[in-house]
Formats: structure tokens, sequence, C-alpha cells
């Protein structure tokens, strides 16, 4: 694992376990959705790239996002992308069980196809 990356994580852990956890799942969930997956620290946050960046982790105080480089292509089946750009879009997440209940690993594989 790159040192920034290392440095990112402990930063994230010392502004609460929940961030962390959500943070820690939500990696583990894009780095195992495909192979040759990259990650960089970008933009205050963890950037994810297979043969072009496709989706990022950026926390902030009260939640965190995992944000769609191309989210406004990706079929919206359970209704929890927001954002109203041309491009992006993301999901928030407030806990743990956000990250089930809204179906990331569907939406982070989906996103991973757009980009290959």
């Amino acid at each position: 694992m790159d040192k920034r990356i290392e440095t990112f994580l402990v930063d994230i852990r010392d502004r609460g376990e929940t961030q962390f956890a959500i943070v820690s799942h939500l990696r583990e969930i894009v780095l195992a959705s495909g192979p040759d997956i990259s990650e960089e620290i970008k933009y205050g946050g963890l950037l994810f790239s297979a043969a072009r960046p496709f989706c990022g982790i950026f926390p902030y105080t009260a939640h965190v996002t995992l944000e769609f480089s191309e989210g406004a292509a990706l079929p919206d089946t359970h209704g929890v992308l927001m954002g109203q750009g041309k491009g992006r879009r993301h999901i928030k997440m407030q806990s743990l069980s956000d990250i089930a209940q809204k179906h990331v690993a569907a939406y982070v594989g989906m996103a991973l196809g757009a980009a290959s």
C-alpha cells in the first residue's frame, strides 16, 4: 500500500470509527470488484482507476460519498444516485449499513464496466 494511502486512512480513523469503517469497507468493495484496479490520493479522497478513473471515496464531516465519474450514464436501478451535473453522481453514506442498503457493490460493478 502506498504511504500516502496509509496516511490518509490513519487520518480517517482519527475522525472516528464510523467514518473509518465506511471508508474501509467501500475501499474493500472497490478493490475486489475487478483485476488491476489502482488507487491514489486525489481531490481529497481515494480515486480508483481501471482502464480509466471510475469512482472515488470522499469523506466529509457527517458522511462519506462514493462518487462515480460517469455516474449520470449508469442505470439508477435502486434510486440512490445523487447529483445533477452532466457526468458525476454519488451515493451518500452515513452508516455502515447504508453500504448494503444502497446496493453499493452493484453500482461499483456497473461503473467499472462502463470504464473498461
